[in-house]
């Protein structure tokens, strides 16, 4: 299901993310450089970069085995601290389930740029349903 969410989604598409791999409680995505995410000169803007996280918790928190009843989420708190500058190149994020309650999903994700340096790392509160 969320592999076909991630590919109809109107704001995933605009930004060019895409699904690389997706496993129970576990999500990674890529969200390829282009000009028009930069802030200045080639730096990818923070915006940016909190969308792949959020989008990135949300597919992990949705990469259950069961399919919920009602589906519907919603991203309840999010915090990206930016370790250092992404500059010019793709962007990975992989996210995991730290902890899977009865609605809410607590996820941790980490951005790393081409070279595998880290950029980001953010905390998600997820709801289901």
């Amino acid at each position: 299901m969320i592999r076909q969410f991630l590919t109809i989604s109107p704001f995933v598409g605009h930004l060019g993310m895409r699904l690389v791999d997706l496993t129970p409680d576990h999500a990674t995505l890529m969200l390829p450089f282009t000009p028009s995410i930069v802030t200045v000169g080639d730096v990818v803007h923070g915006g940016a970069i909190s969308a792949l996280v959020d989008t990135t918790a949300m597919a992990s928190a949705w990469s259950m085995p069961e399919t919920p009843a009602t589906l519907r989420g919603t991203t309840v708190a999010l915090s990206v601290d930016f370790v250092t500058a992404a500059c010019a190149q793709d962007l990975t994020a992989a996210g995991r389930v730290i902890r899977r309650g009865r609605s809410l999903c607590f996820c941790e994700v980490e951005v790393r740029d081409a070279s595998g340096q880290v950029v980001a790392i953010g905390l998600v509160t997820y709801k289901l349903g």
